[in-house]
Parts: C-alpha cells; sequence; structure tokens
C-alpha cells in the first residue's frame, strides 16, 4: 500500500476513512440513541433521573475503561484488526439491551456496547496518523468526527419516525445487526500498514504511557477538553432533550427537532473545524487558539441553558452542538505533539478523561436533577441551573488553564 504522500491518497478516503467513518457513525449513534429512547423503555421497564443517568452512562465508563489497553493494542497490532474485533462485543451488547427486562441487565448490555464502540474513533485517528501527512490531520479527523455528528443526527429525529413502526427493542437489535456489517467492512476493506510499537515491548510501551502523562503540555490541553467535551456528550446525548421539555417548554415533536438540530450543528462543526483549522494554520493561527475560541462560544451556550435562556431554543441548541465540536481539534493538536508511533496511545489517554469526565457528569446531573420533585411532569428551572452550572465552572476554569498553550504549538 502505498505512502503518507502517494498520489493514491484518494483511494485511501474510500479504504481507510470512510470505512472507519462508518464506525464512528454507530458510536455516536449509540452514544446518543437513549435521548430518544429513554421515555420509550422507561413504558417498558420503571427508571427514575438516577437510573436513566446510569443507564445511558455506563456506556462512557467501560468505554473509558477500555482506552489505555486499546492504546497499546492499536499501536501493537493496528486499527484493522483492533477495531473489527471489538464491534462484535458491542453488537453482543446491543442485543443483550434489546432483550432487557430490568434496569440490571439494560445497564449490563449499554456497559457491553461501550466497551465494545471504545475503538471506533481511536482507531479511525490511528489510521489516520498512519496513512496521512501530518498537515492532512485536522481535516481527515474532521471527516471522522463529522461521521460521528450525522450519527447523532440519525439518533434524533429518524429514530422517533422509526419508533412510529417498531418498538425500541427492535430498534436496538437493528442496530446490532449494522454493527457487525460495519466491522466485516473494516475487516475486509482496510489496508495494514505495520508499526515500529509492534516490534516494542510491553514494559517499553507501559512506560510511553507513563511519558505521555507526565508531559506538562498534555496536562495544559486535557482539563478544558475534558470539561467541554465531556460535558457536551453528556449533555448532548442525555439531558439535552429533558432540558429543551422543561426549560424551553418545547412539545415533543419540537423537542425531537431540537435534538436533531443540536446533533446536525455538531456534524458540521466537526467537519468545519479541521477544514478551518487547516486554512487558519497557514495564517499562523494554530489548532489550539482555532479550538479555545470556539470552546469559549460554547460555554457562553451553556452559560445560557444554565440560566434558563429560552428565546430561541432551537437556534440555541443549534449553536450548543455547533460549537460542541470544537474541543476536538485539541485531539490533532496532541497527536503532532508526540511520534507517529505514540499516536494510538496519545488519543487513548486524552479519551480515557474525557470519557470519565462525561460518564461522571451524565450520571452526575441525574443525580443532582433528582434532588427535586417533578412538577406536572417536569423538572425546575432550579434543578436545571444547579446542575448545568457544574459543567459550565469546569469549563471556564479549564479554559483558564488552557491559555498559554495557546500562544504556541509544538508538533513533531
Amino acid at each position: 500500500m502505498s505512502g503518507k504522500d502517494d498520489p493514491s491518497a484518494a483511494t485511501l478516503v474510500w479504504r481507510v476513512v470512510l470505512p472507519f467513518a462508518a464506525g464512528y457513525f454507530l458510536s455516536y449513534l449509540y452514544r446518543t440513541v437513549n435521548a430518544v429512547l429513554a421515555p420509550e423503555i422507561g413504558r417498558t421497564i420503571p427508571l427514575d433521573a438516577a437510573d436513566i443517568g446510569l443507564m445511558t452512562g455506563v456506556y462512557f465508563i467501560t468505554f473509558a475503561a477500555a482506552q489505555l489497553p486499546l492504546g497499546i493494542l492499536l499501536d501493537r497490532f493496528g486499527p484493522r484488526r483492533v477495531e473489527a474485533l471489538m464491534l462484535i462485543f458491542a453488537a453482543a451488547g446491543a442485543l443483550a439491551f434489546s432483550l432487557a427486562e430490568a434496569v440490571p441487565a439494560l445497564v449490563m448490555g449499554r456497559a457491553l456496547v461501550g466497551f465494545g464502540v471504545s475503538a471506533c474513533l481511536m482507531a479511525a485517528l490511528k489510521a489516520n496518523v498512519l496513512f496521512f501527512a501530518p498537515s492532512r490531520l485536522p481535516l481527515m479527523n474532521g471527516v471522522i468526527l463529522g461521521a460521528g455528528g450525522l450519527g447523532a443526527v440519525a439518533a434524533t429525529a429518524p429514530v422517533q419516525m422509526a419508533l412510529q413502526v417498531m418498538d425500541w427493542r427492535t430498534v436496538y437489535a437493528g442496530v446490532a445487526g449494522l454493527t457487525l456489517l460495519s466491522g466485516l467492512v473494516i475487516w475486509l476493506m482496510v489496508p495494514e500498514r505495520p508499526s515500529s510499537a509492534a516490534r516494542a515491548s510491553l514494559g517499553d510501551q507501559l512506560r510511553d504511557v507513563v511519558e505521555i502523562f507526565r508531559d506538562p503540555t498534555f496536562w495544559r490541553i486535557a482539563p478544558a477538553t475534558m470539561a467541554s467535551l465531556g460535558s457536551f456528550m453528556a449533555i448532548q446525548g442525555l439531558w439535552a432533550g429533558p432540558w429543551l421539555r422543561d426549560v424551553a417548554a418545547l412539545p415533543v415533536a419540537e423537542t425531537a427537532n431540537g435534538l436533531t438540530l443540536m446533533a446536525a450543528g455538531m456534524a458540521l462543526g466537526y467537519l468545519s473545524i479541521g477544514a478551518m483549522a487547516e486554512r487558519f494554520e497557514r495564517f499562523g493561527i494554530p489548532p489550539a487558539t482555532l479550538g479555545a475560541v470556539g470552546m469559549t462560544i460554547h460555554a457562553l451556550a451553556l452559560a445560557a441553558m444554565t440560566l434558563g435562556w429560552s428565546a430561541a431554543p432551537l437556534t440555541l441548541a443549534t449553536i450548543y452542538g455547533f460549537t460542541g465540536a470544537s474541543s476536538s481539534i485539541n485531539y490533532a493538536v496532541l497527536t503532532r505533539r508526540f511520534p507517529i508511533r505514540l499516536a494510538g496511545r496519545v488519543n487513548t489517554s486524552l479519551n480515557l478523561l474525557i470519557f470519565v469526565s462525561a460518564f461522571s457528569l451524565q450520571w452526575g446531573l441525574g443525580w443532582v436533577i433528582g434532588r427535586w420533585d417533578k412538577v406536572d411532569g417536569h423538572w425546575p428551572s432550579i434543578a436545571w441551573a444547579t446542575s448545568l452550572g457544574i459543567p459550565l465552572a469546569a469549563t471556564l476554569a479549564g479554559l483558564v488553564w488552557l491559555a498559554p498553550a495557546c500562544r504556541t504549538e509544538k508538533t513533531t
């Protein structure tokens, strides 16, 4: 297979980027579909706010737990083999979820889904590093992330429409079948690319992970990314729908439209951030700076939600979704700082922190919101202001800490 600067780059898009993009599409569909399905599941299996948060958020904790060993596996065995195998676990988890009759079974199925799709983004980013030049990484990563955004779109209004002709169990079973198909496509289409990490000992690989976590720039960038992207995953994947219902007072159909616009904005944001980063860097503006500006606007949108601003909720949902993609640029920022052989472990190290944050917030927000009783089927505004104020404060603090990294950006 040709190298990074080979003229067959267009072929690599078809054989590398698109198969992995399909996997990440499904990963994000799984991540966000419970925002629509939770009420339907609750009609079959009794759920309170904490149950909903745990059932949905456990995806993040098993996802996070897989990240460090996943980074070693990706660097050692390559993205093709690792993701194709992991998607089998995801399909099994989705099938188990579709058959569940109680909360523990829902949690176990969802946990297996989270474990199984934990390689979808990281394998794609590792493949991009192996097959494309460093200057192309923000754009190629943006294509992958944009596919995830489309998965989030598919998890909103299209799923709502599907529920008119089938139940939530059939939806999950159908996605399980698509997951197996995606793994097969990756196995058959994606070429192999040897990695120098395959020749390294396990001890050397673990020492490399320690060095990543000791790097000061890693810890300069990670906190803001954790707070911004972690809270966005937690809110967009579950709590945005109830906020649109309770605070913005939207009916069911308009709430679904709001979630669709948020997901569409996110998809556009993921596609745009990579292209913008490549263009802005030509004028001396590093990707870290572009990401920080986007995260600041995202924080302002979250502040509007925290304060209960509901004059134009669909517009706010779109802006929140679009700017939620901003922090994703930091995957490329950090990857470019380290040698290529560490790419898988760099990305999974950052992803570990993001998904721990997402799980903690998705479950934690449910716990905080649940401290207040519902009034006429809705949680009161004070519950939303208190809960959303937590990730808002964390994001603002992270941005202050990030500021020195925006002046310069070192690449390897």
